[in-house]
């Protein structure tokens, strides 16, 4: 069984207005992950979304200017992916979807053995989350035109990271 995860499609990076705009590429992303979800919506696969969640004193935000609190627009999925129906949502307060989340028991209880991994960044939140499905024993797969990053030469770097060192597929 395979599933689609959403990752950090939210407001705060993927809006101009956003408290970390992923930039340009990051919203040019959208109508391929709209795409991938209605195929996995059609074929019954589970679709679900990881979404930074922080409180407003959240340590990470001695790294990044604080985005994505609880309860705040920025934190929101945008609308043109809005989760619906049966589609799940983890929230998250690290890079990696795993992290302090029931994802993997989640993914075990569904059957899960292969992962699309789609969303921003790249070089962040994306690989954190590959490298801990890797370390899980989960087959990871990344449509190439579904991820972003604000930096294109950290992007670059890690695609080939994923496929070179968490032996992810990569889908052009």
């Amino acid at each position: 069984m395979k599933a689609l995860l959403i990752i950090d499609m939210l407001n705060d990076f993927i809006k101009p207005d956003g408290a970390l705009y992923c930039g340009k590429k990051a919203e040019e992303i959208i109508p391929e992950i709209e795409r991938l979800k209605k195929e996995f919506k059609e074929k019954g696969y589970p679709i679900i979304y990881l979404c930074d969640a922080h409180d407003q004193n959240d340590e990470e935000f001695s790294a990044f200017t604080p985005h994505c609190i609880k309860g705040t627009k920025g934190a929101q999925v945008v609308d043109e992916l809005s989760p619906a129906g049966d589609d799940l949502v983890i929230y998250k307060t690290r890079f990696s979807g795993f992290y302090r989340t029931n994802l993997e028991a989640v993914l075990r209880s569904l059957g899960v053995k292969e992962l699309y991994l789609t969303g921003v960044c790249t070089s962040i939140c994306v690989m954190d989350t590959a490298a801990d499905a890797f370390y899980r024993g989960f087959k990871i797969k990344i449509p190439v035109k579904a991820v972003a990053d604000f930096d294109e030469e950290f992007h670059n770097f890690a695609l080939k990271r994923l496929e070179k060192v968490y032996k992810a597929e990569l889908i052009y």
